[in-house]
């Protein structure tokens, strides 16, 4: 079996994951799966249940080592996983970690790692660039973060769906799903409104 493993840090409404799974699919991955969770994030929930649901001799397509892991030790993690499961981590177009052998030779476990410190490498710029730009900002007096989210923020279907809520025939759960919005960002609106 091929499996493809698809990443973005943000959700959907900001980052397309699209480009990913086509790539994946056209590199002959039957089941792909996606998660958006941050590169450095210790748990990837979809990462873990597809590294348990591998059989020996399967194989697990990506694009790049940055999509599984940000961190030298997380890559470790799953490396040896791949080495226990004894299967085959192909990181599309640069490296071939083949362990259906139940081993894996020096030259692509040293090629593998390099590019995991590259990739910790990358990340630690990134988040230097923020905190700079950040302070830049502070220094201008321009605020930082996310904008404060006021009643005018509240969509309308929340109005429509909010005095169900209200008289207990929707919970906090069924009013999250059809606002197609998370449940801390309902009890957000909710705040708001109760205040």
């Amino acid at each position: 079996m091929i499996y493809g493993y698809a990443r973005a840090s943000t959700n959907e409404d900001k980052q397309d994951i699209n480009r990913q799974i086509r790539e994946l699919k056209d590199a002959g991955a039957q089941d792909i799966r996606f998660e958006y969770e941050h590169g450095d994030s210790s748990v990837k929930p979809q990462l873990s249940l597809l590294l348990e649901t591998v059989k020996e001799g399967d194989t697990i397509f990506t694009l790049e080592v940055s999509r599984l892991a940000r961190s030298t030790k997380k890559l470790c993690e799953i490396i040896d996983a791949v080495k226990q499961k004894k299967i085959c981590l192909d990181i599309i177009g640069s490296i071939t970690v083949d362990c259906r052998s139940g081993s894996l030779d020096p030259m692509t476990n040293a090629f593998i790692m390099m590019s995991g410190v590259f990739a910790e490498l990358e990340l630690n710029i990134i988040r230097e660039r923020v905190k700079s730009g950040m302070a830049n900002a502070k220094a201008k007096g321009s605020p930082i973060g996310r904008p404060r989210t006021t009643k005018d923020d509240i969509p309308v279907i929340f109005y429509k769906h909010y005095p169900a809520y209200k008289n207990g025939s929707l919970n906090i759960t069924d009013l999250s799903r059809l606002c197609e919005r998370s449940r801390k960002t309902i009890y957000k609106y909710l705040s708001l409104l109760e205040q």
